[in-house]
């Protein structure tokens, strides 16, 4: 059996590039090592409670007449998926939340302007300024050369504590760099953020747009296969000729498509990449996450609107790995059920959501009696921190059930090396490798967000292999 195209991963980026193949009639297959589709934005029981994962909200919203060009309706084009089929709801509001300042944000820009003058009248016009500069700016160039988003940032905006309040959440939302940012990066969850917003699909949220997309890919002649991951790419002279999976079986084809990441790929390859020959060392990202979810009691009161809370406990803010296993000092708080939900609609359960920055070699050799004690801890302290931010009390006495998402959750179910969500802090945004015919898409080729993933799948699709 041969196949135009293997596609590694059935995440977001992973589906949407085989749909997009197979509507023009491509033999595609994609191969899953876990036994749950959607990869980093996915979902799980836990007794009669779902968590989901990765999706604290939908970035890129948009209503059914914005312009045609705008990300998602171009995304939603291309899969041939009708916008009203994902019963997209949008935020509240949200918060960027310092000691010495709040900022406030809904999915009218203007807002956000008003928010930034209010707090910061003296940056006024330098924020439109930098505002204009970055609507401009064509993040999707794939010849874009890399660029600090600090530096340019700080040449139009002038106070340290603005600036480090525009990156927090953008940082917390795809940057696998401590500190700083790729400017096109930055300009990708900016606009993704700021000007277009945030949304969640209505009803089961995460299951409802796996389900829609994986629907349309069954529909369009593709194949997917479960706990099936890929031990080796094989290639002959230069060019992608296979792929060997974990089972033995040797599948030929004649490119492949993976999402697994740039270092995760890099290590199937028969051939080594010269540049990086040991790609889990000098590839690997250094970032990673704990996150605390609990789902709450149906009775109790949430009183806080809020959709998420970006925070930070010092006006210096710092994005970077901590010493200890995890750190409160930063993070994002998320409250799924505060989204304009139409009456008609089945919500999701009250929950609370707390994510921060963690330490992945401090989690990796812990003994089970320790890991187990080490999560409940982190669960604990981040929901008493995460209460103050919020000025809500009783989430662990009203707690229905609680779990805790550690880096090394991360690592087992994604596969994704040191539990690094953002990936690599190297980007390949052309999506291609040292081996011919085999691609990149997804986090690692810089696009972000499940809209960017998908978008991604699309990108490198349409570009090497639809002509």
């Amino acid at each position: 059996m041969k196949f135009d195209c293997i596609i590694i991963g059935a995440g977001m980026s992973g589906i949407a590039a085989g749909i997009r193949l197979a509507h023009y009639g491509k033999k595609v297959c994609i191969l899953e090592r876990h036994s749950r589709e959607g990869g980093l934005n996915s979902f799980y029981s836990r007794g009669r409670f779902e968590f989901e994962t990765g999706l604290h909200a939908m970035t890129n919203f948009v209503k059914s007449d914005a312009p045609k060009n705008s990300p998602l309706l171009r995304l939603l084009r291309q899969l041939r998926i009708p916008y009203e089929a994902m019963k997209l709801r949008e935020q509240n509001h949200s918060l960027i939340k310092f000691p010495s300042a709040t900022l406030d944000f809904t999915n009218n820009f203007a807002d956000f302007m008003d928010s930034v003058a209010f707090a910061f009248p003296a940056e006024a016009d330098n924020f439109r300024r930098l505002d204009a500069f970055l609507t401009s700016f064509n993040e999707l160039d794939l010849a874009l050369k890399p660029e600090s988003a600090r530096a340019k940032v700080s040449e139009f905006i002038k106070s340290p504590l603005l600036v480090d309040m525009l990156f927090c959440p953008l940082m917390y939302y795809g940057s696998a760099t401590e500190n700083d940012m790729e400017l096109g990066q930055f300009v990708v969850m900016y606009k993704s953020i700021f000007k277009e917003g945030f949304c969640r699909p209505a009803d089961t949220g995460i299951r409802l747009l796996l389900g829609l997309l994986f629907n349309r890919f069954s529909e369009s002649g593709g194949e997917l296969r479960m706990k099936t991951g890929v031990k080796r790419i094989i290639s002959r002279e230069g060019a992608v000729v296979a792929v060997e999976t974990d089972a033995g079986e040797i599948l030929e084809t004649a490119a492949v498509l993976s999402s697994a990441g740039l270092p995760e790929t890099l290590s199937l390859c028969d051939v080594p990449d010269p540049l990086y020959p040991e790609p889990e060392k000098s590839l690997a990202g250094g970032l990673a996450f704990v996150e605390a979810v609990s789902m709450l009691n149906d009775s109790y009161e949430l009183k806080n609107d809020a959709t998420i809370i970006f925070y930070s406990l010092n006006d210096k803010f710092r994005y970077q790995a901590p010493s200890e296993p995890y750190s409160l000092d930063s993070g994002v708080i998320c409250m799924p059920q505060n989204f304009r939900f139409r009456q008609e609609d089945f919500t999701p359960g009250k929950a609370f959501r707390v994510t921060c920055l963690a330490n992945y070699e401090k989690w990796k050799n812990l003994s089970a009696e320790e890991y187990y004690d080490l999560k409940k801890a982190t669960g604990k302290a981040a929901f008493e921190n995460a209460e103050k931010l919020a000025g809500i009390s009783g989430i662990l006495d009203n707690s229905a059930m609680t779990d805790i998402i550690s880096p090394l959750s991360i690592s087992r179910y994604t596969s994704r090396m040191r539990g690094a969500i953002y990936g690599s802090p190297i980007k390949r945004r052309d999506g291609l490798t040292h081996i011919k015919n085999l691609y990149l898409c997804g986090t690692d080729q810089g696009f972000l967000g499940i809209t960017g993933a998908m978008l991604s799948g699309i990108t490198v699709s349409n570009l090497y292999l639809l002509k």
